[in-house]
């Protein structure tokens, strides 16, 4: 398997000088490798929401128990009309939901390998998706992820209990925007955890209006399949994997490759 490796050299020169990015240029690259996996990445994702629902509900109902569906839904109503989720709900739910994220990004992080092969012009199937439930992906991608929520979702916490909700929105939304490329830089730029999210918000910061631009209209257009019959929406969202990989891709070239039995060997 290859792995897309930025050499220390490009990325510690992509951090001192920054680069160059042509918003149209990437757009249409993006849009030109997600019609490539778009139906097939849709189909997987369809199938796999469909079965996490069921896993989720099968899971809450042996959990609560059959004869406490009502009540439970009651709860959640009395607690949706409340500005503020008591913190004795917030902390476990929260942390359930920060433990699930982490746990299935490993997933979600196949349609990167997808639109990597997508652009090489390799067959992938629904295998590529389980490519990073293996070391060296699966530890990086969870830990990252685990700790890019807890701090987004501890500072929302933190500042909505403060009375400041839509400060604790944003700043989720900041950190989420400034950690994006940590995935991508694990799965193909080959970086450990701390490495990774410190390269990506460094990254990030060199071009953050043309980035979010991208990103915003990446995501418009994941959105526009609600429209279709909202089970559009799952044929869509792979764009935004699409956006995601192109800017990468333009940012340190997608040329230098090496193998990772390689790296292994070299090590030993």
């Amino acid at each position: 398997m290859q792995n897309t490796k930025p050499k220390n050299d490009r990325l510690e020169e992509v951090k001192r000088n920054g680069y160059q990015l042509d918003f149209a240029t990437v757009f249409e690259s993006a849009f030109e490798n997600y019609k490539k996996i778009a139906l097939y990445a849709g189909l997987i994702l369809l199938v796999f929401s469909i079965l996490s629902a069921i896993g989720m509900m099968t899971a809450l109902v042996s959990y609560i128990g059959v004869e406490n569906l009502e009540h439970f839904a009651n709860t959640l109503k009395e607690f949706s009309q409340l500005k503020v989720m008591p913190l004795e709900v917030a902390l476990p739910l929260n942390a359930g939901l920060i433990l699930y994220s982490a746990l299935i990004t490993p997933f979600m992080s196949g349609f990167l390998k997808m639109a990597y092969c997508g652009e090489k012009g390799e067959e992938f199937h629904v295998s590529t998706m389980f490519s990073y439930y293996k070391s060296p992906y699966f530890l990086p991608i969870v830990v990252s992820v685990f700790i890019i929520s807890l701090v987004g979702t501890g500072l929302a916490m933190l500042l909505e209990y403060a009375g400041l909700s839509f400060v604790g929105t944003v700043t989720t939304m900041l950190v989420s925007f400034l950690t994006f490329l940590t995935i991508p830089l694990i799965v193909f730029g080959n970086l450990n955890v701390s490495e990774a999210i410190k390269s990506s918000i460094i990254i990030v910061s060199k071009q953050p209006l043309v980035l979010l631009g991208l990103l915003i209209v990446a995501g418009i257009g994941a959105l526009l399949g609600i429209f279709g019959f909202c089970f559009g929406i799952f044929f869509t969202w792979p764009f935004m994997y699409s956006m995601t990989y192109v800017i990468y891709k333009t940012i340190f070239g997608i040329d230098e490759v090496i193998e990772i039995e390689e790296i292994t060997e070299s090590e030993n």
